[in-house]
Parts: structure tokens; C-alpha cells; sequence
């Protein structure tokens, strides 16, 4: 290994936290420096829907590695510590802290710069009332906020807007949900899966799909209305609204990235590599702020996912400390959450997102968790993606009992490349109260290979 080098990680979220840890783990030697904005070691961002709720109890509980467990790693964390100009030519990073200026050299760099919320063009947006969910500190602020407050709406109804709305509406909210496309959750699920969530939904929670918010109205500086309008007959109304929280997605923070000359790609992101390397030279990236590639369309990938953000930052810590480490080629973009007591995952593309060069089949299957005669038995409902002409599996879709490791198989059976003829000889296990002797993955897979069966007739 390369040692007595300096690595700095600019970011101590989920990618740089991981990729310092790494990089300590490779080389034992090395002086690794994290600066990070915030005044928060490494959390869970993931966690803070549930903090709403109370579901956790605290949004401390979320740091996962403290700043005395990095330093007992001999990792040095600077928290509060802003990053305001990189010399690349010399190899020499300023940062600011408490007005003071922190010189730093390095031989390799770690940008985990993240993403800021992006918000939609409102009028009258700068009001109390109005957050965004990216931070220990949002949530923090919600809570308080919310705690007498009753009409709460959401813009956008992905998987952390809704996360927001089914937890809020546990903490007794009456919440109105606002999506600018078609449906929710078009992200990760087609449309005849969907409906499956949809009547899960509380007849109490309102959704507004091809709507947006167009005006806030206060009284005192405070937020008390929204006006929505039909994306489709401009027909605009009002909701009363005492909090608003966007959920609209991210834009990746590229600023000091794009300063020293690493490339970005069509999605706005950092480009890297295999091995999470930019454009320029000893220098890596991770994270919301970069771009990949999908491994089935290998169509660039926003990265967004904090399984997939620690996946690039083990492979930047351990090339950055002088190992080699490479990254599948493509993402899988494998997801999942539960919301309003229904559980949901979804591996590969949606229907949309995958060219018409591909001729794509698709089959679905509904059925219990368990053999119909015994009792006890839940809903799942599966939905594969596969290539007419190789029968490769392309995606999947689960919603219902163990949607997430029902999405596992199909993950590893999409990196492996198997085909549908393979994956539904797959032997499963079985025992009347725990799961079917045909399980729903291999049924679904049966059900594809007739169908592509059929058509080559």
C-alpha cells in the first residue's frame, strides 16, 4: 500500500464517513482529514422521516459513528469546517472555521460534497412554516414546529415525501399531498403496481397527482394556505396548510468539483468511474453529487441511494489509501421502504425508463406469502421486466409480504445475468407457515418464459 500520504475527504455523510473509514482500513499509516459543513458526524439521513413520528425517539440516535470513534480511528474530523478553495496545482485545500483559516495539503481527495433540496419556483416562498427533510436540524425543526399545527402538505410524492406524509399523519396531521407528474412513486414502480400502494393509503391523506404549487399565502408571515394548480385544466384551489415540506428531489452539489475541473455528466452529477475516480487525477468522488451508470440501460445514473453512496465510497477509501477496488459496471438501483403499513422495492428500470431498442415483456403475479389453505397468509404482488429475446431479467417490482427480500433474489439474479428460464428453476425454500413450496419469484419467472414461449411460436 501507499502510505505516509495525506487523504482528505471533503463531506462526512454516509460517502465520506465510509470512505475514510476505508481508507484507514487499507492503509493504517496515512493522515486522513474529513472537513464536514455540518456539526453532525456521520448520521442516517435515511432514518429522518421516522424521527417525525417519534418512531425514533431522538435525532441524535442517528449518528452512526461518533466524533470520538473517528478519533480513535486516527481519523481527524473537523465538523463546522467549510471547504472554500481548492489549489490543485499545488495540492492545497483552504477551509474556514470560527473565521479562522485551515490550510491542508493532500495527495488524494474524497469529494462527498452531497446534494441541496430543489425547490420549485413558488411564489411568496420565504415565509415560517416551509422546510425541506435533508438534515438532523430539518427534522428538529419540523418537530417543534409542528407540534401545534394540524393541515401539513407535501410536495412530491416519492419515496421520501411519502415517508414524510405516513409519518406526520402518525403524529395525528392531516396532510395533503401534491405531485407534479402523473403519479407517485413513478420512480420506482410502473403504474399497475402502484395502485397496490394507493389503496393502502388513508381515505384521510389527499393526493393531487399532475398538480403543483403555484402561491403561499400567510397572515403574519406565517404560512396558511397553498395554491394548487391542475397541471392538465389550470384550474387552480385552495389548501389550507398551516406546514409545508418539499420533497421534490435534489440537485447534486457540484460547485467545488466543477472548480477544479472534474467533469460532470448529463444528469448534472460528478462523472466517476469504477473506482470512484473523477475526470482529474487523485481525485474521487461519492455520492448524491455524482454520476454513474445504470447496469441494465447503461443509461447515466444519478446517485441517490445511500446503499449505493457507501458501495462507491468502500471503493474511493480503499484507492485513495493505494488499493484496488472496483465497482460492479452499472448500478442496480435496488430500493425499498414501507409505507402506510405496505411494504415496497424495486430493482432495475421502470417501464419508462427503458428504450424502445429494448422489446420488453412483462409479467406480474399476485398471490399469498404463504399456501393459500394455511392461515395468516399476506398479499404479494410481483412484476418482472424481461428482454423478449434473451429472456434476461431487466427489473423487478414488489409490493406486499417481504417485497425487499423478494427484490434481493431479482438483484442478484440481474448482476449474474441469469434469464428467466434459470431463475425460475431456482429451488426455494418451503414449510406451510413460512413460505409456499412455488414461491411468488419463481412463479413469476415461470409465467415470463411462457409468455416469451408463445411469441416465438
Amino acid at each position: 500500500m501507499t502510505n505516509d500520504q495525506d487523504i482528505v475527504v471533503i463531506g462526512c455523510g454516509a460517502g465520506g464517513g465510509t470512505a475514510a473509514q476505508f481508507a484507514r482500513k487499507t492503509d493504517r499509516k496515512s493522515t486522513i482529514t474529513i472537513f464536514e459543513k455540518g456539526k453532525y458526524p456521520q448520521y442516517s439521513k435515511c432514518g429522518l422521516p421516522y424521527v417525525l413520528s417519534g418512531e425514533i425517539s431522538n435525532a441524535i440516535n442517528l449518528i452512526e459513528f461518533s466524533e470520538e470513534w473517528f478519533k480513535k480511528a486516527n481519523i481527524d474530523l473537523l465538523t463546522e469546517t467549510t471547504v472554500e478553495k481548492i489549489d490543485i496545482k499545488n495540492k492545497l485545500i483552504y477551509a474556514k472555521r470560527a473565521n479562522k483559516i485551515i490550510e491542508k495539503s493532500f495527495n488524494k481527495l474524497i469529494i462527498c460534497t452531497g446534494a441541496k433540496p430543489f425547490i420549485p419556483s413558488i411564489e411568496n416562498i420565504n415565509i415560517e412554516g416551509i422546510y425541506t427533510v435533508r438534515s438532523i436540524d430539518d427534522v428538529n425543526n419540523i418537530s417543534e414546529y409542528s407540534k401545534n399545527v394540524k393541515n401539513a402538505t407535501i410536495i412530491g410524492a416519492g419515496l421520501i415525501g411519502l415517508e414524510i406524509a405516513d409519518n406526520l399523519q402518525k403524529k395525528g396531521l392531516k396532510i395533503t399531498i401534491i405531485e407534479a407528474l402523473p403519479n407517485i412513486l413513478s420512480n420506482n414502480l410502473d403504474e399497475d403496481m402502484i395502485k397496490h400502494v394507493f389503496e393502502k393509503i388513508p381515505d384521510d391523506i389527499i393526493v393531487y397527482t399532475d398538480h403543483i404549487v403555484e402561491k403561499v399565502k400567510d397572515k403574519e408571515n406565517k404560512i396558511t394556505k397553498v395554491i394548487i394548480k391542475d397541471k392538465k385544466t389550470n384550474e387552480k384551489k385552495p389548501i389550507d396548510t398551516d406546514i409545508l415540506i418539499i420533497a421534490a428531489g435534489t440537485k447534486p452539489d457540484t460547485m467545488i468539483a466543477r472548480s477544479i475541473g472534474c467533469k460532470t455528466g448529463t444528469t448534472g452529477g460528478i462523472l466517476v468511474n469504477d473506482k470512484s475516480e473523477t475526470t482529474v487525477k487523485d481525485i474521487y468522488a461519492v455520492g448524491d453529487c455524482t454520476e454513474y451508470v445504470d447496469f441494465v440501460t447503461k443509461k447515466p445514473l444519478r446517485v441517490g441511494l445511500g446503499s449505493i453512496v457507501v458501495r462507491q465510497a468502500i471503493a474511493a477509501g480503499i484507492n485513495a489509501a493505494g488499493g484496488n477496488y472496483r465497482l460492479p459496471q452499472g448500478f442496480l438501483n435496488t430500493c425499498t421502504s414501507e409505507l402506510f403499513n405496505i411494504e415496497i422495492a424495486s430493482v432495475g428500470p421502470s417501464s419508462n425508463k427503458i428504450d424502445k431498442e429494448f422489446s420488453v415483456i412483462t409479467t406480474r403475479f399476485s398471490g399469498s406469502s404463504i399456501p393459500e389453505y394455511f392461515p395468516g397468509g399476506k398479499p404479494i404482488a410481483i412484476k418482472i421486466l424481461v428482454d423478449e429475446y434473451t429472456g434476461m431479467i431487466m427489473g423487478a417490482q414488489a409490493v406486499g409480504e417481504k417485497a425487499a427480500k423478494r427484490i434481493n433474489t431479482f438483484a442478484c439474479a440481474i448482476l449474474a445475468r441469469f434469464d428467466v428460464d434459470t431463475l425460475r428453476k431456482l429451488e426455494t425454500a418451503y414449510a406451510p407457515p413460512i413460505a409456499p413450496t412455488l414461491d411468488a419469484e419463481t412463479l413469476v419467472c415461470d409465467m415470463a418464459f411462457m409468455k416469451i414461449a408463445r411469441k416465438k411460436r
